[in-house]
């Protein structure tokens, strides 16, 4: 069987950058193929949440999987929305498909309740605190066209995408190097 894993787009691919539009009932049958190659590109990775810009289809569709101890769980979220976020931050380490090897640290809502339509086309809530905010909340910023890059200062964002720039280019140059052997 061919490999039908979606490549992950990289900053700074503009398509990272716009705007996904809303999935309408037409999209189903687009929705249910695509789901499955998002959840084994996510996995292949390996990450915990893809959105659907990062592949280049420009649809409100997230996945994720916050496994514990081994145990999958994995979610899918359409047209997610955030209904509620919490005053209170939490300051957590994020990194991102589309920016390999890159870490900082982000502040956000703590709690937020996100409605979200299922595969059915369910109006469904769910309450998320922890982990599972923070990374709902990065993946509904890939549907918006923000990155996580694009919540810190102009310093610390510009230290990220120049050092992202330099590990890029690295292993460009290390793939075009004849090897020995």
């Amino acid at each position: 069987m061919a490999d039908d894993t979606p490549e992950i787009l990289i900053v700074p691919d503009k398509r990272l950058r716009m705007k996904a539009r809303r999935v309408i009932e037409a999209d189903r049958a687009e929705i249910a193929d695509l789901v499955p190659r998002m959840f084994r590109t996510m996995y292949k990775a390996p990450g915990i949440g893809l959105a659907g810009p990062q592949i280049g289809v420009s649809l409100r569709v997230v996945v994720l999987d916050l496994a514990t101890d081994g145990v999958s769980a994995p979610m899918i979220l359409i047209n997610p929305e955030i209904v509620r976020a919490s005053q209170r931050l939490e300051a957590r380490e994020e990194g991102c498909l589309s920016l390999p090897g890159q870490y900082a640290e982000v502040s956000r809502p703590a709690e937020v309740a996100v409605a979200f339509e299922d595969q059915d086309g369910k109006r469904r809530t769910v309450e998320a605190e922890g982990l599972l905010a923070a990374c709902i909340q990065h993946e509904i910023d890939h549907l918006d066209g923000i990155l996580f890059v694009d919540h810190l200062s102009a310093l610390k964002r510009n230290i990220v995408l120049r050092k992202l720039a330099k590990d890029l280019r690295e292993k460009q140059d290390g793939q075009d190097r004849p090897s020995r052997g």
